[in-house]
């Protein structure tokens, strides 16, 4: 299986269970690696028969920006289900960063990692 990822996609979203997190809102990071069969699209140079990055990386900036949920879990699970919604990819992993989160000692950054597969 051949790998293709994005990495460092910012966005603002309105994430968190505080009510300041949603009324401020913050940025959010996500990486994604997805699992698929690049051999098709090489063989005839054809766009169709891989994912289209760019439209995967609008997709996923939409859904960090989109409807408020508490938890990045569940924000990572909707992006893992974007990916999986192209037809090619058969697995995603998908990393939340959550740098600017409410927590009260110094850190670096806040994540979650997620894998889903179509199996």
């Amino acid at each position: 299986m051949d790998h293709l990822a994005l990495r460092g996609l910012r966005a603002r979203g309105h994430h968190g269970v505080l009510e300041r997190e949603r009324e401020e809102g913050q940025t959010f990071v996500v990486d994604v690696e997805l699992g698929l069969d690049t051999r098709p699209a090489a063989g005839g140079d054809d766009l169709a028969q891989t994912v289209h990055y760019g439209v995967l990386a609008e997709e996923i900036v939409g859904i960090v920006e989109g409807e408020p949920v508490d938890l990045i879990e569940t924000l990572a699970q909707r992006i893992a289900d974007a990916c999986l919604a192209h037809t090619r990819v058969q697995v995603a992993e998908v990393i939340v960063h959550k740098p600017d989160a409410p927590i009260t000692v110094p850190f670096d950054d806040v994540t979650i990692t997620i894998k889903r597969s179509r199996a």
